[in-house]
């Protein structure tokens, strides 16, 4: 019964210091096993792992590829024409014994503020070396690489290996906007003006060829119309000589038919002529028996 009593406590104590020398690696983590603060191993691989109770500790980092958004910051190209950049960065562990070594107890927090000076200096120094229109432009990717490679070494010192850097983001400060605004806005009516006086300018061109053409269309119509015009009136008076050639008597009774319907039109006809003016000739005629 004694030896019993006895062995429960051994056993529970032994139990308890195998589960505290055991622990598990993630398949999404690296661990360190630290002795006093000093880095004993690096365990990289998942699976079980082993360190001495109470005097050793394990320390878990992550192992994915991390993302960082970067504060804005103002920068200054090559023409004095000052940006507003918003960046982000993509990056991953990739030493975890020299990531201690410089974050110390700070972690990934400590980390990251370092890193973001470093892509900050980085941005600065890169983007300062070229124009704001080739920051503005879309093919970015060149200056994006250089910043990634200008940061590279800073950042393996901390035992961080960077993925990637980009540029979200690149507008003019607040207090330039309205300035550019009205000056883009004057462009814009310049080039309205002048497309309107080039359009002006096309339409009377356009306005005056059309006149033109009128004018010429209705001389040709006329002169046509006096042709044609002209051709019939010889027609008619060839058709009247031979007419007159037949029949003299019958010719000037047709004319003066003629010009009784004309004159004697309507109901209420009036004319003042001499009794005896040759006009009613044939008038006269008619009346006697």
């Amino acid at each position: 019964m004694k030896k019993s009593t006895l062995l429960l406590p051994i056993a529970f104590v032994a139990v308890i210091a195998v589960l505290s020398s055991v622990f598990i690696v993630d398949e999404r983590q690296k661990a360190l096993v630290l002795q006093f603060g000093r880095v004993i191993d690096v365990k990289e691989d998942p699976g079980l792992a082993f360190k001495i109770p109470l005097i050793q500790e394990v320390v878990r980092y992550d192992d994915r590829i991390l993302s960082r958004d970067i504060d804005p910051l103002e920068v200054t190209p090559l023409d004095d024409r000052r940006l507003v950049v918003d960046a982000f960065a993509r990056y991953r562990i990739a030493d975890v014994r020299q990531f201690r070594q410089a974050v110390g107890v700070g972690g990934t927090r400590s980390a990251e503020d370092r890193l973001d000076r470093v892509i900050r200096a980085a941005t600065r120094e890169v983007l300062g070396s070229v124009s704001s229109n080739d920051i503005l432009s879309s093919d970015r990717f060149a200056l994006m690489l250089r910043i990634r490679n200008s940061a590279i070494s800073e950042a393996s010192n901390l035992g961080l290996e960077i993925i990637d850097v980009r540029l979200k983001r690149t507008d003019l400060p607040e207090q330039n906007l309205d300035a550019t605004f009205s000056r883009m806005r004057a462009e814009r009516e310049r080039e309205a003006a002048d497309e309107i006086a080039r359009g002006e300018e096309a339409a009377q061109r356009v306005r005056a060829q059309a006149d033109r053409t009128v004018v010429e269309l209705v001389s040709d119509a006329n002169r046509q119309s006096e042709i044609v015009r002209g051709e019939a009136d010889a027609e008619r008076n060839n058709i009247f000589a031979e007419a007159y050639g037949a029949d003299q008597e019958f010719f000037e009774f047709y004319r003066s038919l003629s010009a009784y319907s004309r004159a004697l039109q309507g109901r209420n006809s009036t004319m003042v002529l001499s009794p005896d003016s040759e006009f009613f000739n044939y008038l006269r005629q008619a009346e006697r028996p």
